[in-house]
């Protein structure tokens, strides 16, 4: 009588992961980027608010690297920022813009980012053509529910002014702000195809 050997159980497929380096110098770049979009010229805004390409700079973070690289992309750029390298808008830097006009902008930011990356990761996977439609839209959302409420939030303290006076500051900035989304979720879509393994999960 004759036994055969039990046959092994496939291996579990290995779960890819980018390496701590990996993701501490992509993080870095971004933070850069969105540096770099903030101190770009920026064109008069409303109340001490100037008009930037800063939150392409934030939903390009998200929209590449997912919700927590992003998240911390955005952190990392506010923190060198407040730390006093001049990299906020218009060169400013260090703790006080946080009680400026544009305070609440700041805190939006890496909501923003993490939102927009979150979007990203679930349709990453979909194709090019979906994935940009839910950024693109993803971005919409949280520029008027996120960005716009908390930027509303800070410019009504910062200037004594009430809510209703403030949400009218803040929304000549929402049809740039959505642009700058579908933007970045079409430079995103493009990076994804070239590198298809940026994105986590």
């Amino acid at each position: 009588m004759t036994t055969s050997s039990p046959t092994p159980a496939p291996a579990a497929p290995l779960k890819r992961r980018s390496s701590p380096a990996t993701d501490l110098a992509l993080v870095t770049t971004f933070a850069a980027v969105i540096g770099v979009c903030a101190i770009l010229p920026a064109i008069n805004g409303v109340a001490s608010v100037p008009f930037t390409l800063q939150m392409f700079g934030v939903f390009l973070a998200g929209a590449v690297l997912g919700a927590k690289r992003g998240f911390l992309a955005v952190a990392l750029y506010l923190a060198v920022a407040t730390a006093g390298v001049p990299i906020f808008t218009q060169g400013q830097a260090g703790p006080g813009v946080w009680g400026g006009a544009s305070g609440g902008y700041l805190v939006a930011f890496p909501i923003a980012a993490f939102l927009v990356g979150l979007v990203a990761t679930l349709t990453v996977r979909r194709g090019p053509a979906v994935f940009t439609v839910a950024v693109a839209a993803a971005a919409a959302v949280v520029t008027v529910a996120v960005v716009g409420t908390l930027g509303t939030l800070g410019m009504a303290r910062a200037l004594d002014v009430s809510w209703g006076v403030a949400w009218g500051y803040a929304t000549p900035f929402f049809p740039a702000d959505i642009a700058k989304g579908v933007i970045a979720a079409i430079v995103a879509a493009a990076v994804h195809r070239a590198f298809p393994r940026l994105t986590r999960g």
